[in-house]
């Protein structure tokens, strides 16, 4: 993404089309502009030839270029575990493990950041039925392996607000609930996290059309993305006046939520009631 943006940026700036652009690497219109979308592969000759048609001759800068072209082509620890993921979803997690800042409002269940172990494999084998126990394993292991990247040294700032359904709809029993709780509460304390429940006192709000992720880049190139789950897809949006709206309605979620500290209490007092 980060590569395509300073293409475009290139292009735009020599007031070359897509068209223009995709006939110097003989290729169409539409690849250039999925290319700039950071939606494929890059090849090092059509990223070299189209620096030429933008009039890059300066080395260090096309070396650098070039370098960001290698670097978008190599796989991530996350395509291991593909046999067990849907087609849309490495390209998420490749995103969350990028982004600096994750925005979240959650209804069906707790993130799959802030999951223990057991809760996890309760909504893996909720959602994978008639999937042999490796595969859910290896799905536990993804998300298990995906949660590393709270606690790293260069963290991301994780906001989310969890809907109270998400907390009083059981997966897994008792222990398994209190556990995934109290671990709520835990990584509520860390620096980084901030969460909050919307409870179900407050009535209606904002996050009535449902889930959704708002994920931000430090790269000042990279425009801020909303990922949309569904059955059977998912949905990126980077339009500037789609983020938007997401925005609106996350902050607003967020002041109508009690804040972290009595969010924690409503948390406390749900594990009272297992």
């Amino acid at each position: 993404m980060l590569l395509g943006s300073q293409l475009r940026r290139l292009r735009e700036t020599r007031g070359i089309t897509r068209e223009a652009a995709g006939y110097s690497i003989r290729a169409s219109e539409s690849k250039i502009s999925r290319m700039e979308l950071g939606r494929v592969s890059f090849k090092t000759r059509d990223v070299e030839d189209l620096l030429t048609l933008y009039g890059i001759t300066d080395e260090q800068e096309r070396t650098s270029l070039l370098s960001l072209a290698k670097e978008a082509n190599v796989a991530g620890w996350w395509h291991s575990y593909s046999d067990v993921l849907p087609s849309w979803f490495p390209t998420y997690v490749g995103l969350e493990g990028a982004a600096s800042l994750i925005r979240v409002y959650e209804v069906q269940f707790v993130h799959g950041l802030l999951q223990t172990e057991e809760y996890a494999r309760a909504v893996v084998r909720r959602g994978m039925k008639g999937a042999g126990a490796a595969d859910v394993e290896r799905r536990v292991a993804l998300r298990l392996e995906r949660q590393k990247y709270l606690v790293a040294e260069n963290a991301p700032e994780f906001h989310i607000v969890l809907d109270e359904a998400a907390l009083r709809r059981p997966y897994g029993d008792r222990g398994v609930m209190r556990g995934q709780l109290q671990h709520l509460i835990e990584m509520s304390e860390r620096p980084n996290v901030r969460l909050q429940v919307m409870p179900f006192g407050f009535g209606g709000h904002s996050g009535e059309s449902g889930a959704f992720t708002l994920l931000s880049f430090p790269e000042s190139d990279l425009s801020d993305v909303v990922y949309l789950e569904q059955l059977t897809s998912a949905l990126y949006l980077d339009k500037r006046e789609d983020v938007g709206q997401y925005e609106t309605a996350l902050k607003e979620l967020q002041q109508d939520s009690p804040g972290p500290d009595e969010s924690r209490d409503l948390l406390r007092g749900l594990i009272q009631l297992l």
